[in-house]
């Protein structure tokens, strides 16, 4: 039996996507000029964020290469036959299965969209993605042809959101929101960081599922942190039991159709002792500022140099973990980051309407210290013509977030 090396499945019907037709097309136009302007006559992408980005399909790898081949003419999903036809299913354009019989089909399946005969003079990579075995395999299928790197253009193009992605990200920060009103209820002594995590991520989940009945589900969670826990922003949850006094971070992440959204509030049980109080008000206080500063026309970095200034005459800028925030769109903790637009110190970018952007100051004061544990607050805003919107409604500070039971 001879088994072939790559084909088409078109099995079932096409799904309702999380964008409309128009707002693929509209995406994949824009970087069709980009390639005219960079004098690119072919792009393929690898990474999970820029495919999802401008086909609607998000893949799962696992260990296996998946792409999509962009043209001026054409756009097609490459994926690997352990899907079947979820990835032409889930996707606005064409699609081919490479099979595992032989080693390298995907690499086949890349040459059979192109032709042949067909060698490009310049074709576009991800350089920020692109692993240096795929690169070199590449190099092999197109001699004499010079790669460029069109990731930094494509993150460009993601950080200026459509209404259709604006309307997705409003209903994230809405279902975080529910998420944490959730895990509030549960947070007393004597509960487990992993117990109140779960009831949180199933709040979300199932509100996702009422608001996105069509949707694929996955990805959404809970960090929640109590204690030497909350030093990290990214630290997983634990089973530590819940003591009296206890600082906690209240993070919430619902995920839908790739698009992250996040709420991060700091939280006490029961009471709060005055060196805590005072470092947690601080941070408040930097968080507030940080809010009235995002509006359109100012630079990523002249917000960090006055948050700087802020959390220094407060005593505090020695203790600052990270930037002050970051864009939202396509993006998770696995993939995804549009680097260019987050508040730090080396980013001027300017920001513009359309934009989405993260206010989340943080600050750690180590164990043994007074006042110990990591202290962060985070809200969402979209940029607007002359002013921004605060999305996220969870409230945050003492005077809401010491826990009583």
């Amino acid at each position: 039996m001879e088994r072939p090396d790559f084909f088409t499945l078109k099995n079932g019907e096409k799904v309702k996507l999380p964008f409309s037709a128009t707002e693929y097309q509209n995406r994949v136009s824009k970087l069709r000029k980009t390639m005219s302007v960079n004098d690119i006559e072919i792009i393929i992408l690898t990474s999970m964020h820029n495919i999802a980005y401008f086909t609607g399909f998000i893949y799962c790898s696992f260990g296996r290469p998946y792409g999509c081949v962009i043209t001026h003419n054409k756009i097609v999903t490459i994926s690997a036959n352990i899907d079947a036809s979820q990835p032409w299913r889930r996707s606005h354009c064409d699609n081919i299965i490479y099979t595992d019989w032989k080693r390298d089909n995907f690499f086949k399946a890349i040459n059979s969209i192109i032709g042949k005969d067909n060698k490009p003079r310049s074709v576009g990579i991800e350089n920020d993605h692109i692993t240096l075995d795929i690169k070199n395999k590449l190099n092999l299928i197109f001699e004499n042809t010079t790669f460029k790197d069109i990731s930094k253009q494509m993150m460009k193009h993601r950080m200026i959101k459509s209404d259709e992605e604006i309307e997705v990200i409003k209903n994230g920060a809405r279902i975080a929101d529910l998420g944490a009103e959730e895990i509030v209820k549960l947070i007393k002594p004597g509960q487990t960081e992993l117990e109140i995590a779960i009831a949180g991520r199933d709040r979300m989940e199932r509100e996702i599922a009422k608001t996105y009945p069509g949707a694929e589900y996955m990805d959404t969670w809970v960090w929640f942190q109590s204690g030497i826990n909350t030093d990290g922003a990214h630290n997983p949850k634990t089973n530590r039991t819940l003591k009296n006094g206890d600082i906690l971070s209240l993070n919430t992440f619902p995920m839908i159709s790739g698009y992250y959204t996040a709420l991060e509030r700091t939280l006490f049980v029961n009471e709060v002792d005055d060196a805590s109080l005072k470092a947690w008000e601080a941070n408040v206080k930097v968080h507030k500022r940080g809010l009235e500063l995002i509006k359109p026309g100012i630079k990523c970095s002249q917000i960090c140099e006055e948050l700087n200034d802020l959390y220094a005459s407060l005593g505090y800028l020695q203790y600052r973990t990270f930037g002050y925030g970051h864009s939202f769109g396509i993006l998770s903790h696995f993939y995804g980051r549009e680097a260019g637009l987050e508040l730090r110190e080396d980013i001027d970018t300017v920001l513009e309407e359309n934009m989405v952007i993260s206010m989340e100051p943080m600050i750690m004061i180590p164990e043994g210290k007074p006042g110990a544990g990591g202290y962060r607050e985070h809200d969402i805003l979209v940029i607007k013509n002359d002013s921004s919107e605060n999305i996220t409604k969870f409230p945050f500070g003492p005077d809401f977030n010491i826990i009583k039971n």
